[in-house]
């Protein structure tokens, strides 16, 4: 005697492939795009160390290539940080959680908190960048002056990221609130992801 129990659902297949598309150009396309910042950095820095330290010659360029830079880094590595589960989160409370319950305040809480502040730095973000871009602003910490608008472009550029980034986050929290299971359980994780 055959028992009917339910069938758990599958994903449909443009869930899976949006949250895969996603997950693999935006979060890890981006970091590992990114990451790659890194070197010019620590090459500025050991220039200017050798420079400064060898040949009493320190540069006038150094800090503000750094500063920038690293901030760059920081910063345009957020969607692959996100993608990882990275970000900050109470897991005293989250860890004991079912899988629904984990979506369910997921899923609010990108609604709630994490669309609209994306959306409210991607706006004021673009503002500071294209008012720079328009006055041709300078940094005025060294001599080298630099153009400000395109470190400015970043927080745009990091708001967009993340929001795309966050649709996917927000797809996998609606599917487990919905079915009470991960869309990729951890041992189904693609071995690129990682």
């Amino acid at each position: 005697m055959a028992t009917d129990l339910p069938r758990e659902e599958d994903p449909p297949v443009w869930l899976l492939n949006t949250v895969q598309g996603i997950d693999h150009y935006v979060g890890r396309g981006s970091g590992v795009l990114f990451c790659w910042l890194i070197l010019p950095m620590v090459a500025g820095l050991t220039y200017e160390v050798l420079a400064r330290y060898l040949f009493h010659a320190p540069t006038i360029w150094a800090y503000d290539v750094t500063y920038m830079l690293y901030g760059s880094h920081f910063m345009l590595g957020a969607a692959y940080c996100l993608l990882r589960g990275g970000h900050i989160r109470t897991d005293i409370f989250y860890g004991k959680w079912s899988e629904r319950t984990k979506g369910r305040v997921d899923a609010t809480l990108y609604l709630l908190l994490f669309f609209p502040g994306m959306f409210f730095f991607l706006i004021r973000g673009w503002n500071e960048a294209y008012h720079a871009w328009d006055i041709g602003e300078r940094s005025d910490l060294t001599p080298f002056q630099p153009i400000m608008w395109p470190f400015k472009a970043v927080i745009p550029l990091t708001a967009a990221l993340l929001l795309i980034q966050g649709l996917s986050e927000f797809l996998k929290a609606f599917w487990a609130a919905r079915t009470g299971r991960e869309l990729f359980p951890k041992s189904d994780t693609p071995a690129e992801m990682l």
